[in-house]
């Protein structure tokens, strides 16, 4: 499981025993930190002592989850919010659903079990606009563009194609394409562009806990408008680029996924002497596993 946090040690009290509550569904957690100065990576030790800390590379929380990614040892990798919006009782569901045979599981707010506890009326709306653009772009069938909680096997990381963790801070303070906010539209966008199986899981959002949100409704909206136009524009230029396969729903019948060669963990700046290597390739003794709920990032 990914966490990317910055100045969130509140959340922290609350949101890492319940995870470690859903064990062991859960194999490892990633508190990737944006330099916290309230004492976020210290609250995260203490409530979880087998936490995992990685600090990230540059800013932005794009780059936060992939230094998450990169040094993650799980075959199946979980994107978590760190506000407490997200219920980690719902991990199981995102893991059996790529056991079934989904390359990414999206959770969606909007498919039949699904909810939220914090959306306004304005914030639907648009995210229902934004489905329309990029489905009409991609060809897809997304009922829920705007949402973060998501998982998928880490072995289709190379076809995500995000910016490589060791680069430098990019010039002028500025960020490099995909790693800043617009990261979960540009992961919607290529998983599709690639033509993988995408499965929407039914997910409920609570409302945040403690501080204030960073969604600025309009300003996201058309950030992510952007984003559209940007990620379909680059998958027009891939000459190879498959169709794209729209998302199905969680109980649809199982379709197996290709065998792929997992990549090799990229160098980041976690706090322990080695990484461990990915696996060779998804197993059927490790769907096996994760059918049991025994093990995720």
């Amino acid at each position: 499981m990914i966490v990317p946090t910055r100045n969130e040690a509140r959340n922290l009290e609350v949101v890492l025993p319940a995870v470690a509550a859903v064990r062991p569904a859960v194999h490892e957690v990633l508190v990737v930190d944006g330099n916290s100065t309230d004492g976020t990576v210290e609250t995260a030790r203490r409530v979880l002592p087998d936490v995992r800390i990685v600090r990230q590379t540059r800013k932005g929380k794009g780059n936060a989850m992939a230094c998450g990614f990169a040094a993650a040892t799980g075959d199946v990798l979980v994107m978590f919010d760190a506000d407490g919006s997200a219920d980690p009782q719902e991990i199981p569901r995102f893991v059996q659903a790529l056991v079934d045979g989904a390359d990414f599981a999206k959770g969606s707010r909007f498919t039949k079990g699904g909810g939220s506890e914090d959306i306004t009326l304005l914030r639907k709306s648009g995210n229902a606009g934004l489905n329309l653009v990029a489905n009409t772009l991609f060809g897809t069938r997304y009922t829920d563009l705007c949402y973060g909680y998501n998982a998928f096997w880490a072995d289709i990381l190379p076809l995500l194609d995000l910016p490589p963790v060791d680069l430098p801070p990019h010039p002028d303070d500025g960020m490099y394409w995909g790693d800043g906010f617009e990261i979960e539209t540009v992961l919607n966008c290529r998983v599709a562009a690639a033509g993988l199986t995408i499965t929407e899981v039914p997910s409920v959002e609570r409302e945040r806990m403690f501080g204030e949100t960073n969604l600025r409704t309009f300003a996201d909206g058309t950030r992510v408008l952007r984003t559209l136009a940007a990620e379909r524009r680059r998958a027009g230029r891939d000459d190879h680029a498959p169709a794209a396969a729209p998302p199905v729903v969680a109980s649809a019948p199982p379709v197996a996924p290709p065998e792929r060669p997992r990549p090799a963990p990229q160098p980041v700046g976690v706090e322990a002497a080695t990484l461990p290597p990915h696996l060779g390739v998804r197993s059927d003794r490790s769907r096996v596993r994760y059918a049991w709920g025994e093990e995720a990032s």
